[in-house]
């Protein structure tokens, strides 16, 4: 299996616009969010597939690495909180009305990002994209406040840098 520098090498070949990388600072946040909140519906006594969304991803993220794990707990627990506020919208209506246009919205982002950038998203060639793109937004947002030089090092040796 891939390690977590060989997932976000991967990734990063699709993401070294620096306008791209902001793009998705907000973009996939409001993706995660909206997904979180569709996603709300139960399955089996109380849990729901945003739960096992949840569940899936963080032991995925866990395996890559004990602290980016850490770091995907935080961000996918402020996800889930801000999730939970659309949920317990009024109506359906307004819940699902709400939960879409944050989601178009944030795929706008992505492609609006990947319009700076000239290439298309990673997922398109690899659906384990869709599961990096998170990550990587820690991942960048680490390096933008001065951790994980190490590992920033590493994707910058195997993608380039970004410009």
């Amino acid at each position: 299996m891939k390690t977590l520098a060989d997932h976000l090498i991967q990734y990063a070949h699709y993401h070294r616009d620096q306008r791209n990388i902001y793009t998705h600072f907000v973009g996939i946040p409001l993706i995660v969010i909206a997904l979180f909140s569709l996603l709300s519906f139960e399955i089996s006594a109380g849990i729901t597939a945003t739960h096992l969304l949840l569940a899936g991803s963080l032991l995925f993220y866990f395996y890559l690495s004990l602290s980016m794990g850490l770091v995907m707990l935080g961000f996918s627990a402020s996800c889930y909180a801000l999730a939970l506020q659309l949920v317990t919208l009024d109506s359906s209506a307004a819940w699902l009305g709400w939960s879409v246009a944050v989601f178009v919205v944030g795929w706008v982002l992505q492609f609006i990002g990947h319009y700076f950038e000239g290439k298309k998203p990673a997922f398109v060639d690899d659906l384990v994209g869709l599961l990096i793109g998170p990550l990587f937004v820690m991942a960048e947002l680490l390096f933008l406040l001065g951790f994980a030089k190490s590992l920033q090092q590493q994707i910058e040796q195997g993608a380039g840098p970004v410009h």
